[in-house]
């Protein structure tokens, strides 16, 4: 059967692109065509619209930015809705809130179709190598059907029970991730200020029990500087933004991450939105300088 795929930015063209080159038969769109030419020349179908989507595919993936995207894929809202999803099933890859899951899946089951939650963890390096690691949520007949699908883009899929718990796990672990990368800037900052060899710095690092996959990439870029987007810092801001109000919606404490958001923020003020979440040095640095602490 065909399957859909809507949302062909940093990580879902890789992502699209690992299902073609697997065999999938594949319907796409995008709302900037010029991303569907690599999954044309993969062999995909392109559709003219996501409406031609729906109508072409039963099992519909969305990679999209956010809420507002999501609704206007679907036509939500609109008379399209009904006929967009009733005998579908949609699988929800991106970042929202969880309480917009949760609304979506009510949606889109009271219109006759199903719903899964799947949003990943990783960045576009392990999108593009087909590494990334799936959470799950939604009702079993779905998620058995959907869960084999999601072979050529993850090399894990973990069930997390109803929605949304896929979702809350994501944010769970990006909370790890920010805060993580945050700390690493940080470190290579100190380092550089106190006039360190850095290749010494990368080289103790990767020999510490701090090593990770994570670790190697980003310290690297760091001490590189080297901003090109894996994770742009935009992105990491919405993120950081989701985890906070879903902390402070059911009255958890999050300090770390309320530091990491003022310097997500500042990082974006700053004009490196669309730079790699590294940039926050940026940010550390501009505290340097101005002597704030």
């Amino acid at each position: 059967m065909d399957i859909g795929f809507i949302g062909l930015g940093v990580m879902g063209q890789p992502m699209a692109l690992n299902l073609a080159r697997a065999g999938v038969t594949l319907v796409v769109w995008n709302r900037s065509a010029d991303k569907c030419e690599p999954l044309r020349a993969a062999g995909a179908k392109v559709a003219a619209s996501a409406a031609e989507v729906f109508g072409q595919a039963r099992v519909v993936i969305l990679m999209l930015a956010d809420g507002a995207a999501i609704d206007s894929a679907l036509g939500r809202g609109t008379p399209d809705f009904g006929a967009n999803v009733a005998r579908h099933t949609i699988v929800h890859m991106g970042t929202t809130s969880p309480e917009y899951s949760r609304g979506l899946e009510s949606d889109i089951r009271a219109a006759g179709g199903s719903y899964v939650e799947a949003p990943v963890s990783g960045s576009r390096k392990p999108a593009e190598a087909g590494q990334l690691v799936a959470m799950l949520a939604g009702e079993s007949a779905a998620l058995e059907e959907v869960r084999p699908l999601l072979q050529p883009m993850c090399h894990e899929t973990i069930l997390c029970g109803p929605v949304p718990s896929a979702l809350l796990m994501k944010l769970s672990v990006n909370l790890f991730l920010i805060t993580m990368v945050t700390g690493l800037a940080e470190a290579a900052h100190f380092a550089g200020q106190h006039g360190l060899d850095m290749q010494q710095f990368l080289a103790v690092l990767d020999a510490g029990p701090m090593a990770s996959s994570v670790s190697r990439v980003k310290a690297l870029k760091l001490v590189a500087r080297d901003f090109a987007v894996q994770a742009s810092s935009t992105d990491v801001l919405k993120n950081n933004r989701l985890i906070a109000e879903a902390a402070r919606e059911s009255h958890v404490a999050s300090p770390l991450l309320d530091v990491c958001h003022s310097l997500y923020g500042e990082t974006v003020a700053l004009g490196h939105g669309q730079a790699d979440m590294v940039a926050v040095v940026r940010a550390i640095e501009a505290r340097t300088d101005s002597g704030a602490r």
